[in-house]
């Protein structure tokens, strides 16, 4: 399966022709016959559009596409990301069911599992998802789903995701897998997920400018999604506005070419961080303790990813850093991936602030960790040369010396490279 390929091949010509399908202005559709309105109520009308809140002929168009990305049969997309995950947990869960996910993931998620479905007798159990063994270990009787990221907010650790599948399938379990990091990159539905999520945010709109979310698997799961009667997704109404469907349709035309772009620039920033002797994690270096896992499961044409950490020692520091990279031109310091132009922010007290310090601590979260979504920079070199710039304004490289400095401490040789521009 080509996932850039299929999104491609995927095409519904507008009303008039148009290369692009028409937008569907309507919140609600109406019927010739009175009894293809209570027909499309059972759900037993195909084809016909009963309201926005259920799907419109525009969310359908990108959800066709999304699910031919990733593989599966159907998709349905939302209103955002954090949408798309609660729906989806709350369509598998209720009262004294269990979840096993990952410790290592985005805080907004983990405050949903941890603060909010108490609240409906659902517990969580955070579990170091690279530990096969740690994850059986946490199965219960009431388990009902296993939850992770294919590649980890904000520490970059990377999902065993045919292993995880065996566990679920050994344990009747429901895999659930957010690939918002690495679309196209991961295909995890073929590795073995049965429900995969994004936040359309991110890399697959790439421009900043909307909040949306997906939830991709077989039919039978979302149609159950969307049922009137007790579908989460109808429900609870996360809907997307038609018109930032459409718009998130168009720029998943050119989601190849980006995310090729952003790995590429990644790859090269990562290499020179670490020949510096800067401490960095990046799936596609060698020094990254899951790289064999993720050769072994991604598609090599899109490369490792835009997400790379690196650790400045402490937050002071990391909060000088980036601000000098702010003023320098690097990129902004913001939250939220895949923007076209270098994106970075202190994950312990941004993206992930929902998880107490202790806890971050625990999973090797420390507060000098900064994240970067590496942007779609033409000259990478020059971007580079300018990182290299303020990492002398802060003490983190001294090409004089020769040193690296974390805590006003010499933890390293620098190797000095010289780049050319």
């Amino acid at each position: 399966m080509n996932p850039a390929n299929n999104i491609q091949d995927e095409h519904t010509f507008g009303e008039f022709g148009g290369v692009n399908p028409s937008i569907s202005d309507s919140a609600t559709y109406t019927f010739l016959a009175a009894k293809t309105m209570g027909d499309t109520f059972d759900g037993n009308s195909e084809g016909c559009y009963l309201y926005s809140r259920h799907t419109s002929p525009s969310n359908l168009h990108l959800s066709n596409t999304l699910a031919a990305m990733e593989g599966t049969e159907s998709a349905h997309v939302t209103g955002s990301g954090m949408g798309a995950i609660t729906s989806v947990l709350l369509q598998l869960c209720g009262a004294q069911d269990h979840i096993v996910s990952s410790r290592t993931i985005y805080g907004g998620t983990w405050a949903f599992m941890k603060n909010f479905l108490p609240r409906f007798a659902i517990n969580t159990t955070f579990v170091d998802i690279t530990s096969l063994e740690v994850v059986e270990a946490a199965i219960t009787k009431n388990t009902k789903v296993i939850y992770c990221e294919s590649v980890s907010n904000p520490l970059l650790e990377i999902a065993n995701i045919p292993k995880l599948a065996e566990l679920a399938k050994k344990h009747n379990l429901k895999l659930v897998v957010d690939n918002t990091f690495t679309p196209l990159i991961m295909s995890v539905n073929k590795l073995g997920a049965d429900i995969t999520i994004h936040s359309l945010t991110k890399f697959i709109n790439g421009t900043n400018d909307t909040v949306g979310g997906v939830i991709c698997a077989d039919s039978e799961f979302i149609n159950n999604l969307k049922s009137v009667m007790d579908g989460a997704a109808m429900l609870l109404g996360p809907v997307m506005d038609s018109y930032r469907s459409a718009s998130i349709l168009k720029n998943m035309r050119t989601l190849h070419v980006r995310m090729h772009k952003h790995s590429k620039n990644a790859q090269y920033v990562s290499e020179q961080l670490e020949n510096d002797g800067i401490r960095v994690v990046y799936p596609g270096l060698k020094s990254h303790k899951n790289h064999e896992i993720i050769k072994s499961l991604y598609n090599s044409d899109f490369g490792f990813g835009g997400m790379l950490t690196i650790d400045a020692g402490n937050l002071e520091t990391a909060n000088q850093l980036m601000e000098a990279m702010q003023r320098k031109g690097v990129g902004f310091l913001a939250v939220s991936l895949g923007f076209y132009k270098t994106l970075f922010n202190a994950p312990g007290t941004g993206t992930s602030s929902e998880i107490p310090i202790e806890e971050q601590k625990d999973m090797g979260l420390n507060d000098g960790l900064i994240r970067f979504s590496m942007g779609l920079d033409h000259d990478i070199k020059r971007t580079y040369v300018r990182i290299r710039e303020c990492l002398t304004e802060v003490g983190l490289f001294n090409p004089l010396l020769s040193t690296v400095n974390f805590n006003n401490g010499k933890v390293g040789q620098n190797k000095i490279t010289t780049l050319t521009i």
